[in-house]
């Protein structure tokens, strides 16, 4: 993604963030030029600690490891001319690593997407990561709502948990 379509993308996720979190929370985009695919990572700090990276090479390490892991649990070898095999096996390790919390920099910048199109109703209400992150940071998010999610939230990812607990604490909501 070029830095200037970066720049206005992270200007509108600015935005959104609530008030109280509007100077502690920041995203960031680092690509690596020397890299084969130019990609690098997406993360997010807080009060300049970074708290959730999404480091392209990580992922693909993990989702080549997740593949191999589903093969093998399938009795199954690698083949280079089942298409539609290997897509299946893939897709499943991709939706698998992304539950557990490992994204690429490209699953980042296809979820900033997702939210910024969605309603924060439908944003709230998401199992993705990092949209859930997105939401609950979000400015139209009111004490209320924050307050009426608490019991689900138990059910998170422990960084969605860490983001909500952020959020609570700087609402002072107990």
């Amino acid at each position: 993604m070029p830095d200037q379509h970066w720049s206005k993308l992270r200007k509108r996720l600015e935005n959104l963030i609530c008030e109280s979190l509007r100077d502690r929370v920041k995203f960031t985009v680092t690509n690596y030029r020397k890299a084969h695919d130019q990609l690098g990572r997406a993360f997010i700090s807080v009060d300049k600690n970074e708290v959730f990276n999404m480091c392209t090479l990580t992922s693909n390490n993990a989702l080549f490891e997740k593949e191999e892991e589903l093969l093998n649990g399938l009795q199954l070898k690698y083949d280079v001319f089942n298409e539609e095999q290997n897509c299946s096996i893939q897709d499943k390790a991709h939706e698998i690593i992304m539950t557990e919390g490992v994204f690429a920099q490209y699953d980042f910048f296809e979820a900033v997407e997702q939210y910024l199109n969605s309603s924060i109703e439908v944003s709230l209400q998401s199992n993705h990561i990092i949209i859930k992150i997105l939401s609950l940071i979000d400015r139209r998010v009111g004490k209320r709502t924050l307050i009426r999610i608490k019991e689900s939230i138990q059910q998170e990812h422990k960084i969605v948990q860490f983001f909500y607990t952020l959020r609570c604490e700087a609402e002072r909501i107990g």
